[in-house]
């Protein structure tokens, strides 16, 4: 195994530090006491990163470190790291995929199912001791609902794979169809929240992706419609959404992801249609050791000269990297 540096820039897991600081030197920039002069200092010996939380890695910060090779990032979504960047300075993304598609599966089905449902609401007034004074109204219905899926990815299809086991039609939406799907396939979006009673949302984050859900989406819903987000906050119009679930608009939303996460709207918080869940779609113990595991692996396999195990499309493994071969 080659020496190289390793810098966690925030706290994240100790499993991550405990697995690579066994092994390589790993810094830990959250406990030095001037992290602008340390990096002065050490940055052009970094040849590592293990991103465990949402360090924002855009061009400019890459640069900050002329030896980097490979940044291991924790969780499937990546938009906080400019991969294509990356790729033009010759350092392999990795990520942490498949190991979190059931759990954040599991927790969408959980959010549709709260949200239409009302089971967080039926919970409270039973708290409040109100169940003595009259049953708990009525409430709308699963059965006979349309879900459109937004991103038929590994985590898409674990849940449409859950979704029809309910009995639920499924219906999607993504750049492409895709060869082996037999799920009804939506080239618009509009459209698709047209025909669909739920919409989950489930597509990456980025710029291309910002506000994909906005007012228009949520009309297209319909007064009847639920919205689903365990993906990222920065896909849906918050401001229209909340428009829409206060105006009757949308019956109700089940959201795991904020557009400034940790930071709620009081608004948002206040809608008693809104489910409201702090980000916790991967957050079980068995999960997120196995996310813990896979950052740290990947940077052990790059240490070993070995190819990195999860590498994002922006920058794939060519032999060694830079040398074609």
């Amino acid at each position: 195994m080659k020496s190289l540096d390793v810098l966690m820039p925030v706290e994240g897991m100790g499993l991550i530090g405990d697995l690579i600081g066994a092994r390589l030197p790993l810094h830990r920039l959250w406990l030095e006491p001037n992290p602008d002069l340390w990096l002065a200092e050490w940055g052009p010996r970094i040849r590592a990163i293990a991103a465990a939380g949402h360090v924002r890695a855009d061009e400019a910060y890459m640069r900050r470190f002329p030896s980097l090779e490979i940044i291991s990032s924790f969780g499937v979504g990546y938009d906080h790291i400019d991969a294509k960047a990356a790729a033009r300075l010759g350092i392999i993304v990795t990520n942490t995929p498949g190991v979190l598609d059931d759990e954040v599966a599991d927790t969408a089905l959980g959010l549709m199912l709260m949200a239409v449902r009302q089971l967080p609401q039926a919970e409270r007034y039973l708290r409040a001791g109100n169940w003595p004074n009259g049953a708990y109204p009525l409430t709308p219905s699963l059965r006979g609902r349309t879900v459109g899926i937004v991103g038929l990815g590994r985590i898409g299809k674990a849940i449409a794979t859950r979704v029809s086991a309910f009995g639920l039609d499924v219906v999607y939406h993504g750049r492409n169809p895709q060869a082996g799907v037999g799920y009804r396939y939506y080239p618009s979006l509009v459209e698709m929240a047209k025909a669909s009673d739920i919409l989950i949302i489930v597509a990456p984050g980025g710029p291309s992706t910002r506000h994909i859900v906005n007012a228009e989406v949520l009309e297209a819903l319909g007064p009847d419609g639920v919205l689903v987000n365990i993906a990222r906050g920065s896909l849906v119009d918050e401001k229209a959404l909340i428009e829409a679930l206060r105006t009757g608009k949308i019956l109700a939303a089940g959201l795991d992801v904020y557009d400034n996460e940790p930071n709620v709207p009081a608004e948002l918080i206040a809608l008693p249609n809104a489910v409201l869940l702090p980000h916790v779609g991967s957050a079980s113990v068995k999960t997120r050791q196995a996310m813990a595991e896979c950052v740290a692996e990947n940077i052990l396999a790059w240490a070993d000269d070995k190819p990195p195990l999860t590498p994002v499309p922006e920058t794939p493994w060519q032999g060694r990297w830079g040398k074609g071969g």
